[in-house]
């Protein structure tokens, strides 16, 4: 009997064995190891540096009704082939990035139903790509996902930085815990103010997921290249530290529409034992299409400013023209109502917005509330509830147009649908001719609430497809779009960079209202922004919103921390996000988000670790100018300030915002001192940062 088990054992050892494929990155710090087990079910592990980083995980996919296309599999080829080229980013943290790489395919078939499915593997020195290709084959042509069953399983109780699991929203606070307390954190964690919550009933986390372990490795867990497929939650087993795939569903329950000649996403995997490399990694950009235009001169940066935060401060302006609710779009004559007088969209103080703008050197002004509907904007209940190509009696188009060209400045369209998306579509195109008509080049759009088509889901695949169906409809129009609320980002503004900021995330306008975390931004960067940019909207000098009215908000973090963010918080559209006024009281200040960068020739990431501090220099594109900035959470500390990045034997003038001696974000939040110093590539600096606090950087 002991010898009969031994010979069926040395078999499947050994099919196991000839199955079985190792890929290794260029620098060899990686290995992928990829076989199909026993039961026929395509299994992968990874190591980096010796160290274990996925232990044998499974993949496959379920597909209805209940067809297992994970197991049975024979592989039937395998191909390698290497990369290592460069390419141009249109915007982006440096001028070029490169792409290297090794890959392989493996062609599996099921024994008995001869279905078909390959998985790559691309293997960068900074991580792991690999997604699944349905190829054009006789017996399967259009199929519904019903589970994928991809999984990551983790070689311990590591250290999370995670949001919850949902389908319809980005915007929790980030919780810091050990998977195994995850458990006992979740209802506080989803138990929170949210204007659209679907949350996972398993217990289960977001991507992109941030990752420490023990051993001290850094591991990053997210998707790229998210197309015509459903976004990817996390299931997690607190018990076994095993995550795997929760495609978001649609309305009826099903995990995503698939016809062969197709592949999924790219599932990635950032790992590095310096947190450093996380930041630093291109790899998701790099698992993207190149852009798919060829004119992209009309693609800027925009740094801007808006009629916005005042509808958050508790001072009385309001989005709404009249407070009359009962408002039908095409129907309600808007002139013939009485005015509110608290309707911030007006041409006048529009205008104070484009001047201020042209004074002091901004792109662009933002104005939400122009357009014929905020008085009943009621998500879910109503479906045409705006007007897209309609103004508000005291909102002139034309006048505004013409007053903001002189002055060079550009208005920023808003596009709020709370949601009703089909409604949008059927107005986007007659909206994106309006706003060509009338000079706009950039729209934010807005997606509050839940959706309709109802039951859908803001991260499911129809919403994935709409959302790139906008970008794609903008860029035939010249239009570049900064979505809020919508599908977290995954790369696709290599693909399309006129689709150049996201929201995405719990952003500043959360100070007005739950609040924000003093680490929430030291996490950010490891999580959310390993997608893409976000429009984090910075730039608070009056936080405590007491001063306005009966809201007792108080800001996060210092005023000089709010400086640095524009540096830490990469993306090409940048707001200072105050109101003008407080800019005008802290002048010197304010000179260096004037002066700061939205374009880079280079990034240096000089510090990190997640939760805790991030600090970052990087290059302007094109000149020879450099910005530093540098955050910390409640804690105060001390930075090390390398300037080894600046040119040798080359002397700079730094001019450097620092917290002031007393500063605390809690209890002096505006102590802030300038100072300047001569640096060169030699310059060690040691800087104080205050409790959840900063240094901002200029060198010239």
């Amino acid at each position: 009997m002991k010898n009969i088990f031994f010979i069926c054992f040395f078999i499947i050892v050994s099919n196991a064995f000839v199955n079985a494929q190792e890929l290794k990155s260029p620098d060899g710090n990686l290995i992928l190891t990829f076989s199909l087990n026993a039961a026929g079910t395509p299994v992968y592990s990874l190591n980096y540096k010796k160290k274990e980083v996925i232990k044998e995980s499974k993949l496959g996919f379920i597909i209805k009704s209940d067809i297992m296309l994970n197991k049975d599999f024979q592989i039937v080829a395998t191909k390698f082939q290497s990369e290592n080229s460069s390419w141009k980013p249109v915007l982006g943290e440096q001028k070029e990035i490169q792409n290297q790489y090794n890959e392989l395919k493996a062609d599996l078939v099921q024994d008995k139903s001869k279905r078909k499915m390959s998985v790559y593997f691309r293997l960068f020195n900074d991580g792991l790509g690999f997604r699944y290709e349905f190829p054009v084959q006789d017996n399967l042509r259009h199929f519904i996902i019903q589970e994928e069953t991809t999984e990551f399983n983790l070689t311990g109780d590591h250290k999370l930085f995670w949001i919850p699991g949902d389908y319809d929203t980005n915007e929790y606070s980030y919780t810091t815990s050990k998977i195994s307390e995850m458990q006992s954190l979740v209802y506080n964690a989803t138990h929170v103010s949210l204007a659209a919550q679907t949350t996972i009933k398993n217990l289960a986390a977001q991507t992109p997921l941030m990752i420490k372990t023990d051993a001290g490795l850094y591991i990053n867990i997210h998707e790229a290249a998210l197309k015509n497929y459903p976004a990817m939650c996390l299931n997690v087993d607190d018990k076994t530290y095993s995550l795997s795939a929760h495609l978001v569903p649609d309305a009826v329950g099903n995990k995503g529409y698939i016809q062969t000649g197709s592949f999924t996403p790219w599932r990635t995997i950032v790992v590095s034992d310096d947190a450093r490399n996380i930041l630093a990694s291109k790899m998701i950009l790099n698992l993207n299409e190149p852009c798919a235009f060829e004119d992209t001169s009309w693609i800027k940066p925009v740094k801007y400013i808006g009629v916005w935060w005042e509808y958050f401060t508790g001072g009385g302006s309001t989005w709404a023209y009249s407070d009359n609710q009962d408002v039908v779009i095409g129907q309600t004559d808007f002139s013939q109502l009485k005015p509110n007088t608290t309707h911030g969209a007006n041409t006048k103080h529009v205008k104070e917005y484009i001047d201020f703008a042209a004074t002091n050197g901004f792109d662009a002004v933002l104005v939400e509330g122009w357009n014929e509907g905020w008085e009943d904007n009621t998500a879910f209940k109503k479906e045409r509830i705006y007007s897209f190509t309609k103004a508000y009696p005291d909102f002139d188009v034309k006048d505004l147009s013409e007053y903001a060209g002189k002055k060079k400045v550009k208005i920023i369209m808003h596009h709020e649908t709370t949601s009703s998306t089909g409604e949008y579509e059927r107005q986007l195109n007659d909206a994106l001719n309006f706003m060509v008509a009338n000079n706009y080049n950039a729209v934010k759009t807005g997606y509050v609430g839940p959706i309709i088509p109802r039951g859908e889901h803001h991260d499911g695949q129809q919403m994935v497809n709409h959302y790139t169906y906008v970008a794609k409809e903008a860029a035939k129009h010249k239009i570049m779009v900064d979505s809020h609320e919508a599908v977290r980002p995954t790369g696709l503004h290599r693909t399309y960079p006129n689709w150049f900021a996201q929201e995405s995330a719990r952003g500043t306008e959360f100070e007005s209202m739950e609040g924000i975390h003093p680490d929430h931004t030291t996490i950010l960067p490891f999580t959310r922004l390993m997608g893409g940019p976000m429009d984090y909207t910075p730039g608070i000098f009056q936080g405590d919103l007491s001063v306005y009215g009966a809201k007792k908000n108080k800001l996060s973090t210092t005023l000089v921390k709010q400086l640095a963010l524009y540096v830490t918080m990469y993306s090409p559209l940048q707001m200072a996000a105050d109101l003008p006024e407080n800019y005008m009281r802290f002048k010197d200040a304010f000179q260096f988000i004037k002066d700061v960068a939205l374009d880079w020739d280079a990034t240096y990431i000089l510090e990190a670790e997640p939760g805790d501090y991030i600090t970052i220099a990087r290059k302007t594109k094109g000149k020879q100018e450099w910005f530093v900035g540098g955050i910390t959470d409640e804690n105060s500390r001390t930075a090390t300030i390398d300037f080894s990045f600046l040119p040798a034997g080359k002397s700079y003038t730094a001019t450097i915002y620092e917290d002031g001696k007393t500063a605390d974000y809690k209890t002096n939040p505006q102590s802030y001192n300038i100072r300047k110093v001569s640096v060169n590539s030699k310059t060690k600096l040691k800087q104080k940062l205050a409790s959840s606090g900063g240094v901002a950087i200029s060198i010239k």
